[in-house]
């Protein structure tokens, strides 16, 4: 039994120095090695996340954005008679050119022919009393002048008498008076039915285009008819209204020449001069009406066309801007994420005009920061990142 125990030894002892040693030194290396490459997986896993950056630029802003506006006429009326009367003559019609003061309609109404008429003979009798009261008047104040200087010699004329003719002067006095009074009043009221008669010949106000007409020969119409007797547009200049939006109002500035387009004629630029402007902002829009003035001597532009305008907007000073991809929004806050000493930071800002990939920024920030070029709720404030800088620049 000794024996086979002494045998199995020297085997062992025998396969033991036939293994070949680098087999044993690889095998004790890949056992030492195992735990050094678990730490570098572990300290890789912890490494700081590199994220793109870009610098916070100050940039004055100037930029042209297309609006919508519509051409109204610089003038516009409708003509309605002042007096109910019938048309006896019109001479204008749809597209007739006018001038101001033309005739262009004739009404006639036979009531206030015989109210002048009335009015003339009325005028005519006051002035016949009048007339008479001066005669009186003359008369008498010759007899008083007479009697008073006959009075100065005693004994020659009654006290009495002298008294009665001064009587008789004053009251012819007061009725010559009475006479002129009735006379202006006569005159005012021939006046009056003068110029009610002159309502009958309707003439344009100024100088414009019949765009409407509305009546003939033989109608009957009134100051409150339901349509006028025509409309006049003055169209050689034109009025260009345009809603501004509320962001854009700040570069509004009054005498400025501003470019614009229609569709009638493609291709082809206009001029307009901003001219009212209405400091006042439509609360249901939000937008603010202004007013260009556009010379169209030549009638090519019409009322009622809507063109594009090429609308400046600038601002006094100079803005920041970031990438609009910068910009972060939850349902609380609009943010940017600034990196600052390798950290994170959220910045709560307003955002202004986007200018083609950037866009206005305001809040605690300045030229030169650096933020992140994607704005994301995920990257927390306080994250220790590597910053990036990407070379994306605004021109």
């Amino acid at each position: 039994m000794k024996g086979v125990k002494r045998r199995k030894s020297a085997l062992i002892a025998r396969l033991v120095f036939l293994v070949p040693p680098i087999a044993l030194s690889l095998s004790c290396a890949s056992f030492e090695s195992s735990p050094s490459r678990s730490g570098a997986q572990q300290s890789g896993s912890n490494a700081a996340p590199t994220i793109d950056v870009t610098r916070v630029i100050s940039q004055k802003l100037s930029l042209t954005v297309q609006l919508p506006g519509e051409f109204t006429p610089y003038e516009a009326v409708a003509v309605y008679p002042k007096v109910t009367a019938f048309v006896r003559w019109i001479g204008v019609d749809r597209g007739s050119h006018v001038k101001s003061g033309q005739e262009i309609v004739r009404l006639e109404a036979p009531e206030i022919a015989s109210q002048k008429q009335e009015s003339q003979s009325k005028l005519q009798q006051a002035e016949a009393q009048r007339a008479e009261a001066e005669a009186k008047l003359a008369s008498d104040q010759s007899t008083f002048t007479k009697l008073k200087s006959a009075a100065a010699t005693p004994g020659v004329v009654a006290g009495n008498d002298l008294e009665v003719a001064q009587q008789t002067t004053e009251a012819d006095r007061a009725r010559l008076s009475a006479a002129e009074r009735n006379v202006e009043a006569a005159k005012a009221a021939s006046n009056s039915i003068a110029e009610i008669e002159s309502y009958l010949r309707v003439k344009a106000p100024f100088d414009g285009v019949v765009t409407e007409r509305n009546v003939h020969p033989g109608a009957l119409v009134g100051p409150n008819g339901s349509e006028p007797m025509v409309r006049i547009e003055k169209v050689s200049r034109l009025r260009l209204v345009l809603p501004i939006p509320e962001n854009y109002v700040s570069g509004t500035v009054k005498n400025a020449k501003v470019s614009f387009a229609v569709p009638a004629f493609p291709g082809e630029k206009f001029t307009g001069t901003i001219a009212r402007v209405a400091d006042s902002l439509d609360v249901k829009t939000r937008t603010m009406p202004v007013e260009l003035d556009v010379a169209n001597s030549s009638g090519r532009l019409a009322p009622g066309m809507y063109p594009e305008v090429d609308w400046p907007v600038q601002r006094p000073q100079p803005t920041l801007f970031v990438p609009a991809s910068s910009v972060a929004h939850t349902n609380e806050k609009t943010f940017v994420i600034r990196v600052r000493d390798n950290k994170t930071e959220w910045i709560d800002v307003q955002t202004g005009i986007s200018s083609g990939k950037w866009v206005e920024v305001f809040g605690d920030l300045h030229e030169g920061d650096l933020v992140s070029t994607r704005g994301t709720d995920e990257l927390k404030p306080g994250t220790a990142v590597r910053a990036q800088e990407s070379s994306d620049k605004k021109t």
